[in-house]
């Protein structure tokens, strides 16, 4: 509560979180904007009948349940840093970019992520709608107003991009993770409501499960997202002048869970990218789109072949992401220049391979634990047929996830200004 009080006590903090809220109140205004020709009851028939974009409506900040003007959220701009993350792999120059040119090279690299945003949005925009049209969820659209549609739709979530851009700028947390975090926590008054309303008796068990996961869930994300090895780090002493430097000890740590959150999303985004791909094929063969739409809903519905390629990706991102943002030989080529090595490990390349096995065997504990979170809901589902609990797992884990990094990166700010 006095971390709070002094948040609001500091000028420059006060007027960070009130852009922020500000930004954020912005979105949930846009959140509300629906695209002309929405068929309400049909579109939450549809949603609730599909849990992949039950899934998509999270990351969507709740704005595909209204069909709004940002209904694709930052899934276009998740989607194109994971095209841009890809690439690296292929392209050398992309890499030297990325990892060589420091934050210029980021800016630039971030800068084309977003500029394969805009023709990623227009094709999702139309995949979706045209999935939507079959549905019967919109009236079939003359040619003018699908251009229309598609247009409202790419520049919101251009718009949405440009948002979580300016969130990030205040250093209080990271955009694209915090308007996901405001869509759940907008959705639960609405959540509350409807258990209250249907309130069953019978289903007390049910009521007690959830919460007994619910805390099981939170406590295992703060516990592994606060769990990190620690690597004694000796400095050598240096002579400058009249003057000695180095001689201490400290040590760097290694996260368990490096990725934090974002192997999920990347998870998700991949998942849906098939049902997307079905609907645009539209444009070239109906027929074809008809089918591939029956080998899609065949795969979605198959709760347990679903279930292990959720598991499978999310490992896989996990380790993927940390490599792309853990450098072990930088890290040692970093220390090495500061006089700083690892007692017993020869510095330089020995160092930055020793980290590389530690970091490996960190890694894997995050990327289990969060490829059980992920599916935990679904085999929940598949075991006792609990429909309450579908969504529960992955919600959380953003949540309890973007509010520890959120609480982080504003502890770093207060001890910028007020160190004792």
């Amino acid at each position: 509560m006095q971390k709070f009080l002094l948040l609001f006590q500091i000028p420059e903090l006060r007027k960070k979180i009130l852009v922020v809220a500000g930004l954020l109140v912005v979105f949930r205004i846009f959140a509300a904007i629906p695209i002309p020709g929405v068929d309400v009851e049909r579109l939450s028939t549809f949603l609730t009948s599909n849990q992949l974009l039950g899934f998509f409506n999270i990351f969507s900040g709740g704005a595909l349940s209204n069909l709004s003007i940002v209904m694709l959220g930052v899934g276009p701009y998740i989607t194109a840093s994971i095209i841009m993350q890809l690439l690296t792999m292929i392209f050398p120059k992309l890499k030297e970019i990325y990892y060589e040119q420091g934050e210029a090279g980021r800016a630039k690299f971030n800068r084309l992520s977003h500029y394969l945003t805009v023709p990623l949005a227009a094709l999702q925009a139309y995949g979706f709608l045209n999935l939507l049209i079959s549905q019967q969820v919109l009236v079939p659209l003359s040619p003018f107003d699908t251009v229309r549609n598609i247009v409202l739709v790419t520049t919101g979530s251009v718009f949405l991009m440009w948002l979580g851009d300016l969130i990030t700028e205040q250093k209080i947390g990271n955009g694209t993770s915090l308007l996901i975090f405001s869509g759940i926590v907008g959705r639960l008054p609405s959540t509350i409501q409807g258990i209250l309303l249907n309130y069953d008796s019978s289903l007390i068990p049910t009521y007690i499960a959830f919460l007994i996961l619910s805390i099981i869930v939170i406590a295992g994300v703060v516990f592994i997202n606060e769990g990190e090895r620690k690597v004694p780090i000796s400095y050598s002493k240096r002579v400058r002048g009249n003057k000695v430097y180095g001689g201490v000890s400290s040590y760097l740590p290694l996260k368990v869970n490096q990725a934090g959150v974002i192997p999920i999303i990347f998870a998700i985004s991949l998942l849906l990218f098939p049902q997307f791909l079905a609907q645009i094929s539209a444009l070239f063969s109906p027929d074809l789109s008809i089918r591939l739409n029956e080998l899609v809903n065949r795969f979605l519905t198959n709760q347990i072949i679903y279930s292990g390629l959720y598991f499978v990706l999310v490992v896989l991102f996990t380790y993927f992401y940390t490599a792309v943002t853990f450098d072990p030989q930088e890290i040692s080529k970093n220390l090495q220049r500061s006089g700083g090595f690892v007692p017993g490990i020869r510095p330089g390349q020995p160092t930055g391979e020793f980290l590389g096995k530690i970091i490996n065997r960190t890694t894997l504990f995050g990327a289990l634990f969060l490829g059980v979170i992920a599916i935990l809901p679904n085999l929940t589902q598949i075991l006792t047929g609990i429909q309450l609990l579908s969504l529960g797992g992955t919600a959380l884990l953003i949540v309890v996830s973007v509010a520890i990094e959120m609480m982080r990166q504003i502890d770093s700010q207060l001890v910028l200004r007020e160190y004792e």
